[in-house]
């Protein structure tokens, strides 16, 4: 099975909007919104497209890791003990399982995304 998608000429209105919340993550601004679309999931990977607005949240990949590619907008990633990283559109960037930091998102993001777990 081959699975193609554009993420970035889907409109927003046809992704499921929620809050964002656990186990994701925690905003630490008020009510973050989010919205995506899954084209993949099964125990081992989740994929799809997500888009967030400006906030910041704390995020801890502790059962999961996540590889995501920047399509629309910026954030900055601070993983505890690091240095802030800057992603822009056209940015990848790897959490491994055991990451753990704060995703500040300055105007809204939008990013593809492979979430992995061990079987």
């Amino acid at each position: 099975m081959t699975i193609s998608f554009r993420a970035l000429e889907i409109p927003a209105s046809e992704l499921a909007e929620k809050p964002l919340g656990q186990p994701s993550a925690e905003p630490l601004t008020g009510e973050i919104l989010t919205r995506a679309q899954v084209f993949l999931d099964n125990e081992t990977v989740t994929s799809g497209t997500w888009e967030c607005e400006p906030g910041a949240s704390r995020w801890e990949f502790t059962t999961r890791g996540e590889v995501i590619y920047v399509i629309k907008g910026s954030m900055t990633v601070h993983e505890d003990g690091g240095e802030p990283v800057l992603l822009t559109v056209g940015s990848s960037c790897i959490f491994p399982i055991g990451w753990k930091g704060v995703w500040t998102v300055h105007e809204t993001l939008r990013k593809v995304f492979v979430v992995y777990r061990t079987a």
